[in-house]
């Protein structure tokens, strides 16, 4: 049998919706025992996030972010509970949580208390906005760290209205940085034998995604917009959009001429360097447009690609899903079925050539694993009182 990283790892996991979810759902992948602490009838939030399904608590979302895991359903009410699930955390070495900031010490699962009874604990935290601070209580979730990290206000052009990002890329940028501060906090422990606190919030991933844009606006005062440069944009061709980016070449914009079959606009004075063609930008994209609904998407790609300029089509998930890049990259993968059919779920982006990303436990039903793991307190208890 393959040996995985984390095998030996004992993770509580009161994580819910995504942000901590994926997070732990990384080191499950990658051999981390994982219990998932969730509430009686009701389980995590993402379970009820598609209404009715087929699958009922178990739908596409949940399964997305919770395989390889066990899931343990109670009511955390209760101080019979609360002991049981002190005694799992006492022979854990990593607890994760996405409640607001005090929640956790509410119900008794602190991290200050928990280190006395458990010193090697690795106790992460993932937040709206962090521990501290005027947004310390504030509700967090995706789309306000979008608004609030300043990342939803910039955008290709400024006369595009502001909007909401389709995909989730805050919860699962911030659970990465989550899943990072976990295995560096294992590695810390392994040369000191203490644990630590790991806190993660939405607001600080995001800022930190900015990190290029930020240094530039508070060391030169000036904007930088990957999205705006001259050269780079989305086309509709004679069928469907095509994106052009126009750089790492000495003089993009001459290939670009070329392979649209235009006169060489480089030899322009309005259009002979990078700040020129920023500065009219507007009429130099109006060339581009014009010219690209002419014909169509495969003619221009490959008409780009000869001249070594970066092009694709702008593809659905549904084609990219079918793509046999996807396919030969193995980010798909099969965790089981359900009588509602199989289950088809993305993997992971991490290609290890010793440790194989592979379905040890498909979803969880919500409470599947009662039986298992409070079964196995109930036996250590039993021995240890013989």
């Amino acid at each position: 049998m393959t040996v995985l990283p984390l095998d030996g790892t004992r993770v509580i996991d009161f994580t819910q919706v995504m942000m901590g979810p994926c997070c732990t759902q990384m080191l499950a992948d990658y051999g981390a025992e994982v219990i998932k602490i969730e509430k009686t009838r009701i389980g995590d939030l993402s379970r009820w996030s598609l209404g009715s399904d087929p699958d009922g608590l178990n739908n596409p979302v949940f399964s997305s972010l919770n395989r390889n895991k066990k899931s343990v359903a109670v009511d955390l009410k209760r101080e019979d509970v609360r002991e049981q699930v002190l005694a799992l955390i006492d022979g854990a070495d990593v607890v994760v949580s996405n409640f607001r900031p005090g929640v956790m010490e509410r119900m008794g699962f602190g991290y200050e208390d928990l280190k006395k009874r458990n010193p090697r604990l690795v106790y992460a935290i993932g937040t709206g906005f962090g521990l501290e601070g005027p947004y310390r209580h504030k509700g967090g979730q995706d789309v306000l760290a979008q608004a609030m990290s300043g990342a939803m206000a910039r955008k290709a052009d400024p006369s595009h209205p502001t909007a909401i990002y389709a995909t989730t890329l805050c919860d699962y940028s911030a659970g990465m940085h989550l899943v990072q501060g976990v295995l560096l906090a294992l590695l810390q422990r392994d040369k000191t034998g203490e644990g630590q606190q790991v806190a993660v919030s939405l607001y600080s991933s995001m800022l930190a995604m900015q990190m290029q844009e930020a240094a530039v606006r508070m060391m030169r005062g000036k904007d930088l917009n990957w999205a705006s440069f001259p050269l780079s944009g989305v086309f509709e061709t004679a069928d469907r959009p095509i994106v052009m980016v126009g750089a790492f070449k000495q003089n993009p914009l001459q290939d670009i001429c070329n392979a649209l079959e235009l006169e060489d606009l480089s030899q322009q004075e309005k259009f002979k360097d990078f700040d020129s063609q920023a500065l009219n930008r507007a009429e130099l994209q109006s060339v581009f447009h014009q010219r690209f609904a002419e014909k169509p998407a495969s003619h221009w790609l490959q008409r780009l690609e000869d001249v070594d300029i970066l092009c694709s089509l702008v593809k659905s998930l549904e084609e990219a899903l079918e793509d046999e890049q996807t396919i030969v990259n193995k980010m798909i993968i099969d965790a089981g079925k359900t009588d509602a059919g199989p289950i088809r779920l993305i993997g992971t982006p991490i290609d290890m050539s010793q440790a194989p990303l592979s379905i040890r436990h498909k979803p969880p039903q919500l409470g599947e694993h009662n039986d298992e793991i409070l079964g196995e307190l109930n036996t250590l208890s039993e021995v240890s009182s013989a």
